[in-house]
């Protein structure tokens, strides 16, 4: 095989990977994460599941995956997270409730003793508290208007995220989502919109 062949297998298995995930992605926010099956996303991709096993060995490694690729497409390379940056995330949110959807749906399920995900959601957790802390840290200093530390104020920011990520999927109708974080940004001191 010539180098140039390699290359165009690695390709070709990554593009196949990319589908894999975006099906998987699919799959879980329909039925979540115990309800999908690897035949049910072999299938969508024109795969066996023999076929899949061999670009994801496990359902496991799937989901992990499917996680992955999710954060990835909210991650700000080479930029410090921004309140106003977090608010633009929130808007963005809303014009994709499928991939809210399965994000909900597993970290909903991963709370159970034993889910594949819940290391994935427990570490995912630290870094998202952490970074919270470093923007509040970068827009208020060591103490927020109303007294809080960025230590304390993060976790209270992550809940109200997730909060209105299930009120909005539940009833979009009754819920402006990006509304409701300005509104709460504004309780953190940010200037009325």
């Amino acid at each position: 095989m010539t180098y140039r062949d390699a290359m165009t297998t690695r390709a070709r298995s990554r593009e196949r990977r990319a589908e894999i995930v975006r099906a998987a992605l699919d799959v879980i926010a329909e039925r979540g994460y115990r309800g999908a099956s690897l035949a049910a996303v072999a299938e969508r991709v024109g795969l066996t599941q023999q076929g899949l096993l061999h670009h994801f060995p496990t359902k496991e490694a799937l989901l992990v995956a499917v996680l992955e690729e999710r954060d990835h497409w909210d991650a700000l390379p080479g930029r410090r997270l921004r309140m106003d940056l977090l608010t633009a995330l929130v808007e963005y949110n809303a014009m994709r409730p499928g991939i809210i959807q399965t994000f909900s749906a597993l970290l909903g399920e991963s709370v159970t003793d034993g889910h594949p995900a819940r290391a994935f959601f427990t570490e995912r957790y630290d870094r998202v508290r952490a970074s919270m802390a470093d923007l509040l840290r970068a827009e208020y200093g060591d103490r927020l208007p109303s007294g809080l530390t960025p230590e304390r104020a993060a976790p209270l920011i992550v809940a109200v995220l997730d909060g209105l990520q299930y009120q909005w999927l539940l009833d979009p109708e009754a819920v402006d989502m990006p509304g409701a974080f300005r509104d709460f940004a504004v309780l953190l001191g940010e200037p009325v919109p």
